[in-house]
């Protein structure tokens, strides 16, 4: 680890509404912490609060706010920082633009069934969009264009949060963007509770 040359990355979290982008990155996020990168995390709902209040949800508005996140992250990771992003990013060709132009670009499809993201939706989303409350709502109303070529798949309706992880990790070993690890992901009681905080802090619990 010790000799292991730190260079920048992005990994690029894309699912549906619920579907647990979030929920993984944030535990890869300190994963890769432990592992003495240096890292930062966008995240969709987070990022939109400060960045793109003046943007809807119509396919240009989420274009456009996908590209100025991708530009973040292009400036993060030219920069030696581990970039983590957990977008909806629903449509294929702002994804495929952005792989484009941002060097050691990772998508990861976070699979997931409609139902289950129904099942996980705490802030009853899907609810409202079924009852047409909420309009252009990805997996509903408006469509979710799935990766074709995405360098990482998790399952995480057929995964634990563990399996998930450990696959974007190795993963990220195979690619020499990490250091590799000899040991499975474990977590003790401590950082299970940060992690359920931060998820908390988001809206996800």
């Amino acid at each position: 680890m010790v000799n292991f040359e730190k260079r920048g990355f992005t990994l690029w979290f894309t699912g549906l509404p619920c579907s647990g982008k979030t929920t993984v990155a944030v535990v890869v996020e300190k994963e890769l912490r432990d592992r003495g990168l240096n890292v930062e995390s966008l995240d969709g709902d987070e990022v939109r609060q400060h960045l793109s209040k003046d943007l809807g949800f119509s396919k240009k508005d989420r274009d456009t706010h996908i590209r100025r996140m991708g530009f973040i992250a292009k400036l993060l990771s030219r920069n030696d920082v581990a970039t983590l992003g957990a977008f909806v990013s629903p449509y294929r060709e702002v994804r495929d633009y952005l792989r484009s132009e941002i060097e050691n670009f990772v998508e990861v499809y976070v699979k997931c069934s409609v139902e289950t993201c129904i099942e996980r939706d705490v802030k009853g989303m899907y609810k409202k969009a079924l009852a047409g409350e909420i309009k252009n709502f990805t997996g509903i109303s408006d469509p979710y264009e799935e990766p074709l070529n995405p360098e990482i798949v998790v399952e995480t309706d057929k995964e634990t949060v563990a399996e998930s992880v450990e696959k974007v990790l190795k993963e990220l070993e195979n690619l020499k963007y990490i250091p590799s690890s000899s040991e499975s992901v474990t977590y003790t009681t401590e950082d299970e509770e940060k992690i359920k905080k931060r998820l908390k802090s988001l809206g996800y619990l």
